[in-house]
Order: C-alpha cells, then structure tokens, then sequence
C-alpha cells in the first residue's frame, strides 16, 4: 500500500511537470494576442472561429467570415470558411485557371500586380459518423490537391467559440446583446447632452435697440477701453435647459454605473473607500463567479480545453511532450476562484509553509511525512524538484547526527570506535538498497 502511495505522488509530481510545460508554451508562443481578440469578437457578436495550425500560432475569424452547423445538443457537425487569397499563393493548375478565367472576363491576369483582385478560397471541415474530422480547400469548384486530410476527434485545429448558448440556434449570443437596450439609450443621452452642450458654450450678445449702447461700439471696443453705455443695455443670449440637462445627466450615471457592473470595470467592482478589506474583494470575486458561472463553464469546454489539447498534440509531436494515454490521462480547465493566483509562487510557498506548521504531531505514527508533503506541494501547483528531502537525505543525516551524539558521550577511543561501526552499518545498508534497486 506504501509503494502504490508513493507511485501515486511520483505520477503527480510527472503530471504537474506537463501541465507547468503546457503553461510554459502558452507564454512563449503567439496565441495571447489572438485570444484576446477571439474574446473581444464573443463579447460583442457572441462568436468567433480559431485555427491552430501544426506549426504554431493562432488565427481569428469573424463571424462574417464562416458559418457552422450543429446539432441539438451543441456538437458542430460542419464549418465552411471563406478566405480571400492572391492567386499567387495557390498550386499552379488553380492560377492557370483562375488567369483563364479572368482573360475571359476581359480583365488583367499579371498577378505580379498588388492592385489585383483576389480570389476566394473555401475550406469544408466535415464531422464523419465515426467521429473524426473530414477537410478540404476549394477555389473555383476546384479541390485543391494536397488539402485534402482528416483529424481525429480532439485534434481538431478549427475551434468555432461561443459567448452563450442558445438551444437550437447554430450560433451563440454576445455579453453585448443582453445589454442593448441601454447601450443605444447611452448613446442617445450622449449624443443630446453633447449637442446641448456646444449650444451652452455658443456666446452671443443682445444689445436694447431703445437704449443708448451702441453695438458697433461694443464690438470694436477692445479690452479695457472705455465706451459710452448702460449694462442694462447688453445681455448674453442663455440656454435655459440646465434641469433639463441635469436630468439626462443623472440617468447617464444611473446607466454608466449598470454598464460598469456588467462588464466587470474596477471601479463598479471595489466600493470607493479609503480601506476595502480582503474579505469584500473576496465576497465580490464570489458574487461575480456566481454570475458568469455559464460563461465560465461554456469557454472552458469549447475554447481553453480545446485550446490546451491542441498544444498538446503540438507539442507531443514537436518531442516536447511524451505521449500520453488518452483512456488514462486527460487535460482539465481550471477556472473561477480556484484558478486566481495559480503564477504566485510566493503565496503557494507561504500556504505551504503553514501546512507544515500545522501539522499535528499525533498523526506521524500514522502517516508517511514525505509522500504527504509532495502530495501537498503538487496539489498547490508547486515545482518539487529539490524542494523536499529523499529518504536517502533523511536518513543520512540521521545517522549523522546520531554520530556526533554518540562521539560527545562517549570517550576518545569508544567513540572512534563507534564511529567505524556506525560507518561500516550505514555503508551495508546503501549497498543493500543499491542491490534491490538493481534487483528490481
């Protein structure tokens, strides 16, 4: 029972080992930008569409771009994609043809010429009944040879994201969408408050036309010169809509603070206040996790689980990664709360500390300190390499400490000689254990 405990933290530690290189990929390669892109697209149309590609890097569409078709339950069952290419980058038999065509037409056909029209370029993914991927490039009802192939059913390189599903619609629904009614009335406020205010800032000057001011005089008068006429005479011409603005401007707020809340801006997160405990950010970050729960849910299993097992399969054929058994092993998003702070090495060695710290003396007849201590760090996504002491470490110095104990109690010569005995009985037990291993 011992040793499989110990087998378990050993598959631990290896497995922490991957997820720590998935993670580093993810740093080094081109994908951050794109995302974020992606996420921006789902915020504001609900949908988007990536391409992994086999060598690296990410790549976006839009959802003018691309249509998909899926199932009842959500699984997509086809993607068409629509691309605009310069002829020059297509296989020579589809540029013979595309010149051909375009001869026809009357046109040029030096596609050395930047200024040229593209062509389209259509690619078809296709999920077969056995479940693998079927994908093909066309460009004038040509198949373009060589486009030709088939993925397997995880190893897909064309991920299409959704913000939100909606049951038997093909496509998802923006954050945005949930939020029109008071986008469009932001605007009009705005658009009012704004127009009202240039009308605020234009001067004009309305002079008595019975009194004695003259306005020629007024309008060639420069500054601090002295002219003939009454104050009464002149008046400034007044917009006299401030209520009426300072209505507007009061909804403005009322919609901006809504708006801030639901696109998680800092300002309508944390409370304005000189101290905000730790315990309100926590209960915050909770309240938030609890309403986007379905968004979490939703871009974890068809965008970063995607994500992470095409990586995979990258970097598994790259030598990066070994290959692991899909029946046995497999990749898990992490999200909400329990993935905040997951970089901070300082905060897991604290944590990790404290465990130790409270670890109950009682319990260590019953439990096996090194194999719970790894276990501990690997749970916190620690690296453990060189972090904890083998047995063979441990045991070593205690035999050495028990050789100094003996040598300060006993005499010059005893304790010469039970230093040579204790010697010779630890230098046994390596060779012993040395020979099971090899044994083994």
């Amino acid at each position: 029972m011992a040793g499989q405990e110990g087998a378990r933290a050993q598959v631990e530690k290896a497995l922490n080992k991957i997820e720590r290189a998935v993670m580093s990929q993810i740093e080094v390669s081109a994908i951050r930008v794109p995302a974020f892109e992606a996420l921006k697209l789902l915020i504001a149309t609900g949908d988007a569409l990536v391409y992994m590609p086999d060598d690296g890097g990410m790549k976006v569409y839009r959802v003018d771009s691309y249509v998909v078709d899926r199932d009842p339950m959500g699984n997509v069952l086809e993607i068409i994609v629509k691309e605009s290419i310069h002829p020059n980058v297509l296989p020579q038999e589809i540029r013979e043809k595309v010149k051909a065509q375009t001869k026809a037409e009357g046109q040029e056909s030096d596609y050395s010429n930047t200024k040229e029209q593209h062509v389209d370029l259509y690619t078809r993914v296709v999920r077969t009944e056995t479940g693998q991927w079927e994908v093909a490039q066309e460009c004038l009802n040509e198949i373009i040879p060589g486009t030709v192939g088939t993925y397997k059913h995880d190893e897909c390189p064309w991920i299409p994201l959704r913000w939100s599903s909606c049951a038997a619609e093909n496509y998802g629904r923006g954050h945005v969408e949930q939020y029109l009614g008071d986008l469009r009335t932001l605007e009009a406020l705005t658009k009012a408050i704004t127009e009202g205010s240039v009308l605020a800032a234009f001067v004009l000057w309305l002079v008595n036309p019975n009194g004695s001011t003259r306005p020629h005089k007024i309008q060639k008068a420069n500054n601090g010169d002295i002219i003939e006429g009454k104050a009464e005479d002149v008046t400034a011409l007044q917009l006299d809509k401030y209520a009426d603005f300072r209505v507007a401007a009061e909804t403005v707020v009322r919609i901006e603070r809504r708006l801030s809340q639901a696109f998680l801006l800092m300002e309508a997160v944390q409370r304005d206040a000189e101290r905000v405990t730790a315990e309100e950010i926590r209960a915050m970050a909770k309240e938030l996790e609890d309403s986007l729960g379905g968004v979490y849910s939703i871009l974890s299993q068809e965008f970063q689980l995607p994500v992470v097992k095409r990586l995979m399969v990258q970097m598994s054929k790259q030598k990066k990664l070994p290959k692991l058994p899909s029946d046995i092993v497999s990749p898990m998003i992490v999200t909400g709360l329990e993935a905040l702070g997951r970089g901070n090495d300082l905060n897991k060695l604290i944590l990790f500390s404290d465990i130790i710290q409270k670890f109950q003396v009682e319990g260590m007849a019953y439990l096996n300190l090194g194999d719970f201590l790894m276990r501990a760090g690997t749970s916190l996504g620690m690296d453990m390499d060189g972090l904890i002491k083998s047995e063979e470490e441990v045991a070593q110095e205690r035999q050495q400490q028990m050789m100094m104990q003996m040598m300060q109690d006993s005499a010059p010569g005893v304790a010469q000689a039970t230093t040579k005995g204790v010697m010779d009985s630890a230098n046994n037990q390596q060779q012993q254990g040395e020979a099971a291993a090899s044994g083994e």
